[in-house]
């Protein structure tokens, strides 16, 4: 954005000046050959322009941001300096402003905030064109780095009757449903007012206010109005509306709105669990996306705003999760962790990909049989049994340079754990559509959004806890793997303390807890750990619905009796632990049963 002298500025400045009129003429002309893009003529129009006045800040700005479009708009660095020199000298609003449009086209959203807040500030001194600038984008900021509460409360004080605001759009004529940007051609700022609608109505919707998305012929607003669909749980519609978008943009190769379509329509199959579908779609809209990524240096600052591979891989990587490629997510989830490094879902979301590939090789390990072979030895049997799965997973992880392994599932647990721990102290986890209080009421700044998750949307008490709970599981059945049984025993006791407990991780967290007490040679605090009798107040629903190995009642049910037999075992009392094995009779735990009986007859005596 040029800045320009008002009309005040030039009456005082050259009031007795013979050359005014020329000068004006001047500025007139370097703005008519800015806007219509003759770049070469716009300098040659401000050199001739410093002659008459000398140098200033606001003709070293236009200079800069003229040069900047000059080199097709990819050289922002130099801009950039440009603009720092420039607001230090003469505190430009408009040098601030330009500033914070770099950096939110480099993606450095929270940076962009900070440097626009000084303006935001100071909102009511200025100048109207200026403020409504400044409104708009801030808005824009808060909507992008999910501040979703904060923007409500900041539209909410734009629109507020008691301020003589320049953006002329209440909550009323939101609401309309025959609103359309069609209404504003007569505003003198036809685009700002639009793009301030849009933005208004955006904010409405990601904060679920009833608000009816008028649409007006434009990608922008059918796209949003398939995104409320989306969040009102009605997928199939919210397909259709994209199709709509699809048709909007046939006619050009637009492949920033390609790349939309096709994320949003990989997030909507992966919702109804099409995760095949879902994936397809991903992978499409990275290959869109990549017509944008290819050379980050060598394309123009607004065309770097709209990369977003980042973010489709996170989603590519969650359908890889569900369609059980481990390798393929855990590549997916090591592009966006550079960029969201404090996300502790993100890396919560890596330990699983490393847990689901190490369960993968252990499942092809226990398919081959416990006892390898059977001697005859003066009259009696010898059986030779396989090394131990732990023994094998150690060897490979020597070997094993890169990819997912348990060592760094680990590592990413403890730091998702670690995050979590500070994010609780320091946010207030509302619950879902909590009514601001008063203090929020009274000032916008003191709205708090739960938004630690960036990418994804503002995290909710119940969905923080359920996401504390699964870190716990994760961790403490890691550290079984890895044989730092104190860890696991202590992370399936902190899962045992959580307030609202899922049956299925009720059931990990025993299983977990008394695991680790064998193995730390406490088989007398173990055993009630496996006490079959609280299996039954479970929930079969919370296994049903879940995706893993344990899908049923009667399943959960064995796994448990048969590490009660083991623990039995254990202990010496090898009758009772075979009387509790006969009662073990589904295909989950049938090979270990059987591998467990096998000792038993030795210990027994009953191998000869």
């Amino acid at each position: 954005m040029l800045e320009t002298n008002t009309t005040d500025d030039t009456e005082n400045k050259y009031e007795h000046n013979q050359d005014v009129e020329q000068e004006c003429k001047l500025i007139e002309k370097a703005y008519e050959e800015f806007s219509s893009g003759k770049y070469e003529q716009c300098l040659e129009t401000l050199d001739e322009l410093e002659k008459y006045n000398g140098t200033n800040n606001k003709l070293q700005h236009n200079r800069a941001v003229t040069k900047f479009y000059q080199c097709g708009c990819k050289d922002h660095v130099t801009l950039l300096e440009a603009l720092k020199e420039n607001a230090n000298k003469a505190a430009s609003p408009i040098a601030r402003y330009n500033m914070a449009v770099i950096y939110y086209h480099r993606h450095m959203f929270q940076t962009a905030i900070e440097t626009l807040m000084p303006l935001v500030n100071q909102l009511d001194d200025l100048e109207e064109q200026i403020a409504g600038l400044v409104s708009t984008f801030t808005l824009r900021l808060l909507l992008v780095t999910n501040q979703l509460r904060k923007a409500a409360a900041f539209l909410e004080m734009l629109q507020s009757p008691e301020r003589n605001s320049s953006l002329n759009l209440n909550r009323e004529t939101l609401l309309s449903e025959e609103a359309s940007s069609s209404e504003l051609a007569a505003t003198n700022h036809e685009s700002f007012q639009r793009a301030y609608k849009f933005l208004a109505v955006q904010t409405c919707v990601l904060n679920r206010k009833p608000i009816v998305v008028a649409e007006d012929g434009s990608a922008e607003f059918s796209a949003l109005k398939a995104h409320q669909y989306y969040i009102m749980k009605d997928f199939q519609m919210a397909a259709k509306q994209l199709k709509k978008v699809n048709e909007i943009g046939a006619m050009s190769e637009n492949y920033m709105l390609n790349t939309c379509i096709a994320n949003n329509m990989g997030v909507i199959h992966l919702r109804v669990r099409h995760y095949a579908i879902a994936a397809k779609f991903f992978q499409d809209a990275i290959a869109f996306d990549k017509h944008i990524a290819a050379n980050m240096r060598n394309i123009s600052l607004y065309e770097m705003s709209t990369a977003r591979t980042c973010e489709i891989l996170y989603n590519l990587g969650i359908a890889m999760l569900h369609l059980r490629r481990p390798k393929e997510a855990y590549k997916c989830f090591l592009v966006p962790l550079k960029s969201y490094h404090s996300n502790p879902r993100l890396w919560f979301r890596i330990s699983e990909a490393c847990i689901m590939d190490h369960e993968m090789k252990m499942l092809e390990e226990d398919k081959k049989p416990m006892i390898t072979s059977v001697a005859n030895t003066g009259g009696r049997k010898m059986y030779f049994l396989k090394p131990s799965n732990n023994v094998i997973y150690e060897q490979e992880q020597v070997t094993e340079k890169s990819g997912p392994t348990l060592r760094f599932a680990a590592m990413a647990l403890r730091n998702a754990l670690t995050l979590t721990t500070y994010y609780k102290s320091v946010f207030e986890m509302p619950k879902e559509d909590e009514l601001p209080t008063e203090a929020e009421k009274e000032n916008w700044r003191n709205v708090r959004d739960n938004n630690f998750c960036n990418p994804s949307r503002p995290i909710s008490k119940t969905s923080f806890d359920n996401m504390l709970c699964a870190i716990h599981a994760a961790y403490s059945y890691v550290s079984l793997c890895l044989g730092d049984y104190m860890c696991a025993y202590e992370m399936a006791q902190e899962l045992l303390k959580a307030e609202k407990l899922s049956d299925a991780h009720r059931l990990l967290a025993h299983m977990y807890a008394g695991e680790a007490l064998i193995m730390l040679d406490r088989l007398s605090e173990a055993r009630p750990h496996f006490e079959p009798t609280f299996v039954s107040s479970l929930n079969a629903f919370d296994f049903e619905t879940k995706d893993w190995r344990v899908k049923s009642l009667d399943a959960a049910q064995n796994v448990v009796r048969y590490n009660l037999a083991v623990v039995m075992a254990l202990q010496g009392d090898f009758e009772l632990s075979r009387n509790c094995l006969s009662s073990c009779t589904h295909p989950i735990v049938a090979a270990k049963v059987l591998s467990l009986k096998t000792y038993l007859d030795i210990k027994m005596g009953k191998g000869t």
